[in-house]
């Protein structure tokens, strides 16, 4: 779009439905492809960062103890979510959404990059890089579809739906694609190939860009404020600022939280505890730990009934929400960790006969057909936008054709063997490969008259995630207790990654549509982070639940971990159910 088009663009939220792909604005589109190769790249460094750091110093890794490196990705993923707060407040008050997702984007390339040294000074740096990169991207992403779908709230659900297909397109290609050369060819060309798909995804960004219009361009905090103050005069949205005692909690609370989770992974892998005391008993991290989240909660407490009724109302259905949310990211979050471990050295991966042939075929189909379907949606958007973003359209196209290019490759080298082993990272294929099939199905549920009420999604959710973990939970049953390699077969595991990812399609979608629904216009990028901390808390969580299945395995057994994680799931999402009204009047018509 050219400089005079844009000036001339009104902001109306009506134009963007001018042009449109399966329904949808082209714009929904820009961002589905720029997320889509975001994931790519961390998906796809993510499936070999496990595996790579438990694999032997024979196979090229590091020969870590997996507690060591399940509590390193237990704090990177963690600290990937909390640094949405930062990247959120920046986007609200100094960048607007659009800049912090370049700023982010360009981190992330940078990051990616070092982690194809796979020394620890690079290793370590990539990963630095790639939490604060994520940052400013990923809270912004969705603050600029929801700012898209300001006026088009009945949308909502169905265009969250559509992008976390792109979310999920990314992750399907970049496990299978970055997990493959990583398992098979080597470590580093894994990690590469995610730098450079996040390199394209940045720059196609920043060339189509216009067809946004005013949207993200500035801090949103400053407008919204102006147009309250202007109709309205100050209300009591606008009397609650945050004090001095207040922000020094904040500050300490953040403080603690960010000690801890470092020290966690540190004091294992270099034996150097921070926090190496005790107080009436307790571990010295359990004391910083409890502190800042006690900080944390009492502040939330006593900001929350502050606001005006129906604000503070929505605020605790948020909060109620997000409650769950850290539950079912812990237990979904066990795939790159104890199931990856588990694919690894639990379940028979190797195959002949004709075995091997049918998962060549069927690994061929699933690589092709979501390809494909991803190419003709690319082909649609090319139709109505190539005239005015044309290096957007360029760039996209060379990617695609790269990533043709490498799965068959893949596949003609795996056709050209007379056995198959499947890669233990190839198993997270399927949840992607899940949601790219029955997202559309999902986003079609909630448009129509039998959506379910946001209690009744969770409540499904969360029992879904639990049937998954009940198939891995029967299939482990006959592991002997702390036996450390069995031969499972792979059914089971797939099983698990179908309950779950129906689950992921009930919760993880919808309830970043429900945040941008029951918070003010104004807190919306702030809301996304402290939405983020609560996946940040699960993240972590899911870490420490992976660690604790070496020691359960240990005394009691796998198949014992996993009904553990089975039960907690089913039982949230009876009490979900069971609170629905108390819930559904808290959110003051929001559906």
């Amino acid at each position: 779009m050219s400089d005079k088009k844009q000036d001339d663009f009104t902001g109306s939220r009506d134009s963007f439905f001018n042009s449109t792909v399966l329904g949808h604005p082209t714009g929904l589109f820009v961002l589905f492809f720029t997320e889509m190769w975001e994931r790519f790249s961390y998906y796809g460094m993510r499936a070999l960062l496990v595996l790579f750091l438990t694999a032997s110093l024979m196979d090229e890794g590091w020969g870590w103890p997996r507690e060591n490196a399940l509590a390193l990705f237990g704090t990177y993923t963690a600290l990937v979510y909390l640094s949405t707060m930062l990247g959120g407040y920046f986007a609200d008050n100094v960048m607007g959404y659009r800049k912090a997702v370049i700023f982010g984007a360009l981190l992330m390339t940078i990051g990616h990059a070092c982690m194809a040294f796979e020394t620890e000074f690079f290793i370590y740096t990539g990963l630095l890089f790639l939490v604060f990169g994520s940052g400013f991207f990923k809270p912004n992403m969705t603050s600029i579809v929801s700012e898209m779908y300001k006026d088009f709230p009945q949308k909502k659900d169905g265009a969250y739906t559509i992008f976390y297909m792109g979310v999920n397109s990314g992750a399907f290609l970049g496990i299978l694609l970055c997990g493959y050369l990583g398992e098979k060819v080597g470590w580093s060309i894994g990690f590469g190939l995610a730098g450079i798909f996040m390199l394209f995804g940045m720059l196609q960004f920043i060339y189509a860009q216009g067809i946004f219009g005013n949207v993200g361009l500035k801090p949103i905090k400053q407008e919204k404020q102006a147009a309250v103050i202007a109709e309205k005069g100050p209300s009591k949205l606008e009397s609650v600022p945050f004090n001095t005692t207040q922000k020094i909690l904040i500050g300490l609370s953040i403080v603690l939280g960010l000690s801890w989770i470092i020290n966690d992974p540190v004091s294992k892998i270099s034996g150097n505890n921070l926090f190496d005391f005790e107080m009436f008993g307790v571990s010295g991290s359990n004391i910083v730990i409890l502190s800042a989240l006690l900080i944390f909660i009492g502040l939330m407490i006593y900001r929350i009934p502050k606001y005006e009724r129906v604000v503070r109302d929505r605020m605790l259905a948020v909060t109620f929400f997000a409650i769950i949310t850290i539950f079912f990211w812990a237990i979904f979050e066990q795939a790159p960790g104890s199931l990856t471990i588990f694919a690894k050295d639990y379940t028979n991966r190797s195959l002949s006969g004709g075995s091997a042939t049918l998962f060549k075929v069927v690994n061929s189909l699933m690589t092709i057909v979501p390809l494909g379907i991803i190419t003709w949606v690319l082909i649609k958007l090319f139709k109505q936008t190539f005239k005015d973003y044309a290096k957007a359209n360029i760039i996209l196209g060379i990617s695609f054709v790269i990533i043709w290019f490498v799965a068959i490759w893949m596949l003609a080298n795996d056709f050209n063997k007379t056995e198959a082993e499947i890669p233990a990272s190839w198993f997270g294929v399927l949840n992607s490969l899940f949601i790219i099939s029955f997202a559309p199905l999902f986003s079609k549920w909630w448009e129509s008259k039998y959506n379910p009420s946001a209690n009744g999604k969770y409540a499904i959710g969360m029992t879904l995630l639990g049937l998954g973990m009940a198939c891995v939970a029967i299939g482990s049953s006959g592991i002997e207790v702390g036996a450390k390699t069995a031969s499972v077969s792979i059914i089971w595991l797939v099983m698990v990654y179908f309950f779950h990812t129906m689950g992921e399609l009930c919760i993880s979608p919808v309830a970043l549509s429900y945040v941008s629904k029951l918070v003010p216009a104004r807190m919306i990028a702030l809301m996304f982070g402290i939405w983020y901390l609560a996946v940040a808390i699960g993240m972590k969580s899911a870490g420490m639940f992976g660690e604790l299945s070496e020691s359960i395995s240990k005394e009691k057994g796998l198949s014992y971990f996993f009904w553990m994680l089975t039960i907690l799931p089913i039982g949230l999402g009876l009490i979900s159910m069971l609170l629905r009204p108390f819930i559904k009047k808290l959110m003051h018509g929001v559906k």
